[in-house]
């Protein structure tokens, strides 16, 4: 670990002394999260209709630094994330249900030109899942539903190549899970996405809409998916504030409900960091 440590600052070193233009710290991102795409860095919430239940995101991607030479930009990165779930009960109390757990570094290479963007973006990640004491019910001395906590955690290195033409962007996602517990999971998971921006109505918002597909192994192959429309306020390729209607159907995203089908719609708000 140290070696890889010691050789990564000499890389840095390297590419600090060739580059046309290096930063630290940038104040921006050099790819922006992939819309419908559920491991992205999120800041808001979903209502799940019908359920009486909120999924709460609280994370954030950062790029630590940026190489940059022509139309070419290096980014090296860290991503932190929580999601969890709520359940929605009287008098304005939300017990967390529970809660997962992402962490990892992230690179990015993208290529640019007056009209297309294409590139990649890799990860290095950690998950881990945990319930909570809201999903404990005191009334039985016990979890709710005849769930009881179990050991949930990934660890896997994706790659996900994109294409963008205007406010259209194209990509497809290649993960390997190196580690998982429960033994379960397949190594890989497949995915296909896409989404875009209706620009040119108005500088202050742009209407979007987005899809994701993916396919992995469980046992079994099995699929999921992600549909949203919204409009997000500012810049559509930067910071702001969407709102938006989303559908899911698959199994759950939550690792201590991995072996549960879901399907449901949601409302909600995002702080695009």
């Amino acid at each position: 670990m140290r070696i890889s440590f010691v050789l990564l600052i000499a890389l840095f070193s390297f590419i600090n002394l060739s580059a046309q233009s290096s930063v630290w710290f940038p104040s921006g991102l050099n790819i922006q999260p992939f819309t419908a795409n559920m491991l992205e860095p999120k800041a808001g919430f979903s209502y799940i209709l019908g359920r009486s239940e909120l999924r709460l995101d609280i994370g954030s991607s950062a790029d630590i630094y940026h190489l940059k030479k022509d139309n070419t930009v290096l980014s090296f990165g860290a991503d932190l994330f929580t999601y969890t779930r709520l359940r929605g009960e009287r008098e304005f109390h939300f017990p967390v249900e529970t809660i997962d757990y992402l962490f990892g570094v992230n690179g990015g290479y993208k290529i640019s030109d007056a009209e297309n963007e294409y590139g990649f973006r890799f990860r290095l990640s950690h998950i881990s899942a945990h319930f909570v004491d809201g999903h404990y019910d005191y009334d039985i001395n016990g979890w709710r539903n005849g769930r009881t906590p179990r050991v949930y955690s990934r660890e896997f290195i994706e790659i996900f190549p994109f294409f963008k033409s205007g406010s259209f962007r194209t990509y497809t996602g290649l993960t390997y899970l190196f580690h998982t517990s429960p033994k379960v999971f397949g190594k890989g998971i497949y995915q296909l996405g896409f989404d875009y921006f209706f620009t040119g109505i108005s500088d202050s918002f742009s209407p979007f809409a987005a899809l994701d597909l993916k396919l992995q192994k469980q046992n079994k192959f099995t699929g999921s998916s992600i549909a949203c429309a919204g409009i997000k306020f500012g810049r559509y390729d930067a910071k702001g504030l969407s709102v938006l209607l989303s559908y899911y159907s698959g199994k759950s995203i939550h690792g201590e409900y991995f072996d549960l089908n879901e399907e449901y719609f949601t409302i909600g708000l995002n702080v695009d960091l």
